[in-house]
């Protein structure tokens, strides 16, 4: 064992001291002259107007807006304007009732049921705007949704007989009134 410890420490010195000998025997190299430093003449990139916003206009809590072009009715695409940039978002085929259009590649996912819209961003996983109305919606009115428009108005029964119906049969053994 201590030949094994005696031999390890002569390896490790004989290394440390080549290491060192290298070291002291290469020449130093001069040193690179650094070109003058010139100033670039950048130009400011002038600011793009943000885009001006088209459609109907949804207000959300908190003081958030946006705006939405397009027909929520029939479109398979609608153009949503948030926070100074429009988006395409493509209506997705939903079982609940809502109408949803998400876009994969911004990862904006807008849902809009009878009440309300909801804008959430699924790349960072959070909510970006809730109760959002038109101003028809904040007076009553539902939400402009394909699935609305295929409810009947409110105000009209679902089932209405096409004849009015027919009078009752008198009872056997009464007497009919006179027909003139």
């Amino acid at each position: 064992m201590n030949k094994f410890i005696v031999g390890a420490c002569a390896g490790v010195l004989s290394l440390a001291a080549s290491q060192y000998a290298t070291a002291q025997t290469a020449p130093a190299k001069p040193a690179a002259k650094k070109a003058s430093a010139k100033k670039k003449v950048t130009k400011k990139a002038e600011p793009v107007a943000a885009a001006k916003p088209e459609g109907v206009q949804w207000k959300c809590e908190l003081g958030n807006e946006l705006y939405i072009a397009g027909d929520m009715t029939r479109d398979q695409i609608i153009k949503l304007h948030w926070k100074g940039k429009n988006y395409d978002l493509p209506r997705q085929l939903t079982r609940t009732g809502a109408d949803r259009y998400f876009d994969q590649k911004t990862g904006f996912d807008l849902v809009v049921i009878p009440a309300k819209a909801m804008l959430f961003d699924r790349n960072e996983g959070h909510r970006l705007a809730d109760e959002c109305q038109t101003a028809e919606m904040a007076a009553g009115a539902p939400a402009p949704t394909q699935a609305g428009a295929l409810r009947a108005p409110a105000g009209l029964p679902l089932m209405t007989p096409d004849s009015p119906a027919p009078a009752p049969a008198p009872a056997p053994g009464t007497a009919q009134p006179a027909q003139q």
